[in-house]
């Protein structure tokens, strides 16, 4: 059986100037053997190209943590204010990947 660590408290600065936020519609995503990269950005309708505003690097484990804590908030999330609809993409579909075994 393993003993669990006491879990440590951690005290966040939040300044001003993050404080305010940075929008993102676009998200790309790429990876090396030790790292994860978000580059978050901004698209918009008319601009051929879209502006990184953030950079994000990661581990592979904290993204792994990071999507299992987004997956739990979500779930939070639709059971208080409803299930999230994605604009254009019919029910049930992916978004242009194929889930294990290939079938779509």
């Amino acid at each position: 059986m393993q003993q669990q660590q006491p879990q440590q408290q951690i005290q966040l600065e939040l300044r001003e100037s993050e404080a305010e936020g940075i929008y993102s519609n676009l998200v790309m995503i790429g990876h090396s053997p030790s790292e994860i990269i978000f580059d978050f950005a901004r698209f918009l309708p008319g601009v051929p190209k879209a502006r990184v505003f953030a950079r994000i690097i990661m581990t592979p484990q904290n993204a792994k943590s990071l999507l299992k804590t987004l997956e739990d908030n979500l779930k939070k999330y639709e059971e208080k204010f409803g299930e999230i609809k994605i604009q254009g993409m019919p029910e049930g579909k992916n978004i242009g990947f194929l889930p294990p075994g290939g079938e779509k």
